[in-house]
């Protein structure tokens, strides 16, 4: 598939000298027509500055980035008809109604569809006629999302879209977005939600310390990582396996053979006797992937070479 948006080597930097902070350190991605693409980061990874430099918001310090092949800062009016942004707060103004805040925004859009179209996608038909103000924080993130998809957008940036939304109206957006890839809309999706990225995403790339950690589908970026197997401790010697680890009462072995050693900690506590309070095993997953990196130390200040 063609790529729709292509940067490499970006760098962003906030303020000058010894104080210099080095927000985006060679950040390379790729995002495939048709794809939906999680950025996600631990805090101060440099996501939101990423994303100002692929919207066309900023332009790197260094680096090249392309958004259907042009400059999304210097080309804006010709890339700007295409894109559906979704911030994290919209800010729309309180004082005007759903239905009214949809036609100002259709206002801006260069082939926009009708306001009835994306009240339906979002399930705010029966609120058309309520006060932005008095929406609760769930339907206006819905109101986001209708304004960014009435200029019927061929790349959909999605910050946060299910923040405040309950269960019922969460999955409602998934199946939307599912919905809107299957039409050939792209997306960039930021999110909190690690099991949002799971049920959505293609490609999942994870931001550390300014840079992409871990990058790839759901499997690539777990495979490798080890799984864990925990219990609560008998009180009887342990079983001899390799990076076996007790802290407090509580047993835990990190390993790449999740069923062999589960197998191997079963078959001991059978032959004592003894019974494993608390046992757990848990293969490999995004958030142990997530929270490992978030643990990992970054050096955040640079001087002012660049």
């Amino acid at each position: 598939m063609n790529a729709v948006i292509s940067a490499h080597d970006l760098h962003r930097w906030y303020g000058h000298g010894d104080d210099a902070y080095h927000a985006v350190r060679g950040v390379d991605l790729n995002v495939r027509q048709g794809e939906v693409f999680a950025l996600l980061g631990t805090n101060g990874a440099g996501k939101t500055s990423t994303l100002d430099l692929l919207e066309g918001l900023a332009a790197p310090d260094d680096g090249v980035v392309e958004v259907f092949g042009l400059d999304p800062m210097r080309d804006r009016r010709r890339v700007r008809p295409d894109l559906g942004i979704m911030l994290q707060s919209g800010g729309l103004p309180a004082e005007l109604t759903v239905i009214e805040t949809l036609e100002m925004w259709r206002g801006t859009c260069t082939h926009p569809t009708t306001v009835d179209d994306v009240l339906t996608k979002v399930q705010l038909t029966e609120r058309a006629g309520v006060r932005v103000g008095s929406l609760s924080g769930g339907e206006k993130r819905r109101v986001d999302l209708a304004c960014a998809l009435l200029g019927r957008p061929r790349l959909l940036f999605l910050d946060e879209p299910t923040t405040g939304l309950d269960p019922e109206n969460r999955r409602a957006t998934w199946r939307l977005l599912n919905d809107l890839k299957a039409s050939g809309v792209t997306m960039v999706l930021t999110t909190h939600y690690l099991d949002e990225a799971e049920a959505l995403a293609d490609t999942i790339a994870i931001m550390h310390a300014g840079t992409i950690a871990r990058s790839g589908t759901l499997r690539e970026i777990v495979d490798g990582h080890p799984s864990t197997i925990a219990f609560d401790h008998p009180g009887i010697t342990l079983p001899p396996l390799p990076g076996l680890r007790v802290d407090g009462g509580r047993v835990s072995l990190t390993t790449h053979r999740l069923q062999d050693d589960l197998l191997a900690v079963l078959t001991w506590a059978h032959h004592e006797r003894v019974t494993l309070p608390g046992l757990t095993a848990r293969a490999a997953s995004l958030e142990s992937v997530f929270l490992d990196l978030a643990g990992e130390p970054a050096d955040d200040k640079i001087g002012a070479t660049r």
